[in-house]
């Protein structure tokens, strides 16, 4: 079985722990599609985040406390360079994650293309799946905000990772822009594990921050609706909150409850031109109505591996249960 995971942030790099603990006990082989929309140029250096947290946190670097950045962390550059008052100040980089970060440029300035340097940077780390960004290509995540200092206050546009780290979405937020989507191009092998794929998963990741960029690059989207594979989402929401993150301060801006079935509609049905052939709930939103899209409710929170990789077989099961919408023959590879 093939297994493509959407995904990004914290809690996507924790579903797939779960996905990898699957994949080990079934023989499942399992790409992972991250999002580069909160990608960053921060003193000279390429910083990926999401592609970070899925690579230390299957490689075993991670630093489960913060749940971000690498375990065993230092901060010496920080500390010299907030004495030279060096912008950013509000973004720390740590000593060890600052390593990636240089290995990273250089082989970026070097001609490498971005998906080329996470094949070598996985070489160190394992992270047992195959991770690929969605796009090679510029595509950062900013946010449109009002400045509250101008009389009359004045919409401006700023980075997502200023928006959040900074300010801590506090700022009145009028929308997201996925500047330079639409000029983007999927990384070479993501529409082959599309076309490829047995079951696609999107991960209980940030639907506007994480997956939103994702599905925003041209080819990717059109995949998932035209594709063979069933496509089966993960909430990341339960009951009224996030599993974690902001997802609730993000799905405020569009005017969307923070609800598992406001994020299923948001998503859609692939029957009407959206995204899902199915839905996985905590069973505390297990009457959850999603326009038509299959349910299921199993427990959502990933308090371990056990727990993240029986979320990730009822998904499958559900995948295996559902009639996928796409224009193609369904392939043999999910069981019935």
């Amino acid at each position: 079985m093939r297994i493509v995971v959407l995904t990004g942030g914290i809690g996507g790099a924790k579903f797939l722990v779960g996905v990898r603990a699957y994949a080990r006990r079934t023989g499942a082989e399992v790409t992972a599609v991250v999002n580069v929309g909160d990608d960053a140029v921060l003193h000279g250096l390429r910083v990926c985040p999401d592609l970070d947290s899925v690579m230390y946190t299957l490689g075993g670097g991670a630093d489960a406390q913060r749940g971000w950045g690498r375990a065993g962390e230092t901060w010496a550059v920080k500390e010299e360079l907030t004495a030279y008052r060096a912008e950013p100040t509000w973004f720390g980089l740590g000593d060890r994650d600052i390593a990636t970060h240089l290995v990273r440029t250089t082989m970026m300035n070097a001609g490498y293309p971005l998906s080329a340097v996470t094949d070598a940077l996985c070489v160190r780390w394992n992270p047992g799946v195959r991770m690929i960004p969605a796009t090679d290509d510029r595509l950062e995540t900013h946010v449109v905000v009002s400045d509250p200092d101008p009389a009359p206050p004045a919409q401006r546009a700023i980075h997502f990772q200023e928006w959040w780290v900074r300010h801590r979405g506090a700022l009145p937020t009028h929308r997201f822009v996925f500047v330079g989507a639409a000029q983007a191009e999927p990384a070479p092998g993501v529409l082959d594990a599309l076309a490829a794929a047995d079951v696609v998963l999107i991960a209980p990741s940030n639907p506007v921050v994480s997956v939103a960029p994702v599905l925003a690059v041209p080819g990717i989207r059109e995949a998932l609706v035209g594709g063979a594979a069933p496509v089966v989402g993960v909430s990341p929401i339960i009951g009224d909150a996030p599993v974690r993150g902001m997802a609730d301060r993000c799905l405020a801006v569009l005017d969307v409850p923070c609800t598992a079935a406001a994020v299923a509609g948001l998503y859609g049905s692939r029957r009407s031109g959206g995204v899902l052939d199915g839905w996985l709930v905590d069973p505390v939103d297990a009457a959850a109505e999603t326009d038509g899209v299959p349910v299921r409710a199993v427990p959502l929170w990933m308090t371990d591996e056990t727990a993240t990789a029986q979320m990730v077989a009822a998904a499958v099961e559900l995948a295996g249960s559902v009639e996928p919408a796409g224009t193609r023959p369904r392939p043999d590879g999910v069981a019935r």
